[in-house]
């Protein structure tokens, strides 16, 4: 078994937990160090752009999470008559224009439902990645330290809110996250985390997925590498030519796409994945809590879409995991209700509070590290147990 602890915590016992701010890749950022990992976080759109091992290793040090090669703006700031020709005039506008690593899908997944919702304001994923989020309040510990920062979605009236707390010696972070109606009625939603990897730690045929799924579908229309509607015995697929295609690894078909939607474990009170490229020596991974967390997507993209800002040039994988199976939209959704028995949304009640919470992690890995066969929560850390057969 391997904890997703540091061999060397000297550095984080020189210092609790530091917080500043500063910039990534241009934007704003704060920054949270403990000595031994290293997370940002975006005040576009609130995405935790960064999160890697602090080390000299450029094997190890890799920022697993994906940067655009375009430059990017706060969503917050997109002015159409400025940035329409770099980032495109759909629905994708806002979010392409600052999308870094992981995002939060709310309060729907995919495109709006119309072309009212465009025309009001609404893209693609929902109001909270393109809104600007905003910090609350700092608490440095002994043990620790621990980021607040919300954002209000006033076209959509709810509000969301963080707790990032990065602790003394450890190679994780905690995430808490609520998510509040400010409406008079209960309403449907989607609530989805959109853990995006890019290269050079994402790359066709050599990244490798485990998590605690059991079976899925593959969506419809073209998905490129994989078949469509065809099902998910995981990590077993269909291939778009009809054989058999391992999923653990980035399909390696050139200018495809492919999304696959996987049914978690529903035995287990907490789900996982990890992720790990076989040149690199880092693996990163969540764990989350079963409950209001069903669903796992698997998002590839390697070059397909020309479209700007993308430009045939883009390669990533998302893991997308939540409430909802598909990216298709709310009243898809709704009007799906289920997906193998289990619902497709969720409800919020008015004037209600949600909360969720998961726990990112990055572990060294050996050469030949073959992948994990299992991650268990105990005492409030990940601990891996790797795969022993290929």
């Amino acid at each position: 078994m391997i904890r997703a602890t540091g061999l060397c915590l000297l550095a984080a016992l020189l210092a609790f937990g530091q917080f500043r701010e500063e910039k990534f890749h241009g934007r704003d950022a704060w920054v949270l160090d403990n000595g031994l990992l290293r997370v940002s976080l975006l005040r576009g759109g609130g995405h935790i752009a960064e999160i890697r091992l602090i080390s000299s290793g450029p094997l190890k040090s890799v920022n697993p999470m994906r940067v655009p090669h375009y430059p990017t703006i706060d969503p917050h700031q997109y002015d159409p008559a400025k940035h329409d020709l770099l980032y495109g005039a759909s629905p994708h506008r806002w979010l392409s224009s600052g999308y870094m690593g992981h995002l939060l899908c709310f309060p729907f997944y995919g495109p709006p439902s119309s072309e009212d919702e465009v025309r009001a304001g609404l893209g693609n994923h929902g109001e909270a990645p393109i809104v600007e989020w905003r910090m609350s309040k700092v608490d440095r510990r002994p043990d620790g330290v621990t980021f607040w920062y919300a954002a209000s979605l006033e076209k959509t009236q709810y509000r969301v809110e963080r707790a990032v707390t990065l602790p003394r010696g450890l190679r994780q972070v905690r995430v808490e996250e609520w998510v509040e109606n400010l409406a008079p009625f209960d309403r449907p939603m989607m609530w989805m985390q959109h853990a995006t990897f890019g290269p050079p730690f994402v790359e066709p045929g050599r990244t490798y997925l485990d998590a605690s799924a059991t079976r899925g579908l593959v969506g419809a229309g073209r998905t490129g590498s994989l078949k469509a509607d065809s099902p998910v015995n995981w990590p077993e697929g269909v291939s778009s030519d009809g054989r058999p295609a391992d999923l653990r690894v980035f399909q390696s078909q050139p200018n495809s796409g492919t999304y696959y939607a996987l049914l978690l474990d529903r035995s287990r009170s907490h789900q996982f994945f990890t992720l790990y490229h076989s040149g690199y020596r880092v693996l990163a991974g969540y764990v989350f809590p079963a409950e209001g967390n069903p669903w796992l997507a698997d998002w590839q993209e390697n070059k397909s879409n020309t479209t700007p800002p993308w430009n045939g040039q883009v390669v990533a994988r998302g893991l997308e995991f939540g409430s909802s199976p598909f990216a298709e939209g709310l009243r898809k959704s709704v009007e799906r209700g289920s997906l193998l028995d289990v619902p497709a949304y969720r409800w919020i009640g008015a004037h209600q509070r949600l909360k969720t919470e998961f726990t990112i992690f990055l572990a060294e890995i050996p050469e030949g590290f073959r992948g994990v066969r299992d991650v268990r929560w105990r005492a409030g850390e990940p601990v891996i147990v790797p795969r022993t057969i290929p």
